[in-house]
């Protein structure tokens, strides 16, 4: 069962609103997953301006980040694009508790505006003129998984196995598509904010499992109080505002 934090992050949250910085040009460092780039970066924006504590993110799927600290990387907090992992952590003792921080979906993307004629994702894929799609690796990357998950329920996993383009992270997926290395793309639904995303088009893939994305500070954080605290702002109003401008709930 998942211990989350119930006492430590409502006091942080009047730490941080407080108008006293904590700890000042301090710095902690991040373990992000690659879906949340872009919504984590003004993320991370905010609260330092807030709290002048500098935020140093490192950004992969979740599968290596989480190999990473078992291997001792020093992070000191791990966002990540799944629950799974932040519970393994929690039972194998680098945290005593997880919180979920976002809500992601799948898309399917394409940066050639034709690709969305068709009246669904399914039928699109099925065109003969689609040669090579991106997907994040299923082993590593939860939204490789739910995607996964889709073409699955779909029927449409054989047909496609020989066009499956494997990306590292979900990010990359999204590189090749809108580089056009590949005819479409399963991506994140927050792709959609960026220029390159608002160019190309979209089906929701609605088969996909929404993505719950869970995240963990270490127990023997370097800098324990601002990675608290800045866990605590992951939840506050304010990180709700630049999530939701992302796609993320």
């Amino acid at each position: 069962m998942r211990k989350t934090f119930q006492v430590t992050i409502p006091l942080l949250l009047l730490m941080w609103v407080s108008p006293f910085p904590v700890h000042a040009q301090e710095k902690i460092s991040v373990a992000v997953a690659a879906n949340y780039i872009a919504a984590f970066q003004e993320i991370a924006t905010d609260f330092e301006e807030k709290n002048g504590v500098k935020v140093e993110a490192t950004f992969a799927s979740t599968g290596s980040l989480y190999n990473q600290i078992k291997n001792g990387a020093p992070y000191d907090v791990f966002l990540a694009a799944d629950e799974e992992r932040p519970d393994l952590l929690q039972k194998e003792g680098w945290t005593d508790g997880t919180i979920i921080y976002a809500r992601g979906k799948v898309i399917l993307w394409s940066a050639d505006q034709e690709f969305c004629k068709a009246a669904t994702w399914r039928d699109a894929l099925k065109n003969s003129r689609i040669k090579k799609i991106a997907i994040a690796n299923p082993k590593t990357a939860p939204y490789g998984a739910a995607s996964m998950v889709a073409v699955q329920k779909a029927g449409l996993e054989k047909s496609l196995q020989d066009k499956m383009v494997i990306a590292q992270t979900i990010a990359q997926s999204f590189q090749y598509a809108s580089t056009q290395s590949v005819d479409a793309g399963f991506c994140a639904l927050s792709a959609m904010s960026s220029p390159q995303g608002k160019e190309g088009c979209f089906y929701p893939v609605e088969e996909a499992p929404d993505i719950v994305q869970a995240a963990c500070v270490a127990k023997n954080a370097k800098n324990k109080i601002n990675a608290e605290l800045f866990a605590a702002y992951l939840l506050c109003e304010d990180a709700a505002k630049i999530r939701k401008k992302y796609g993320y709930r």
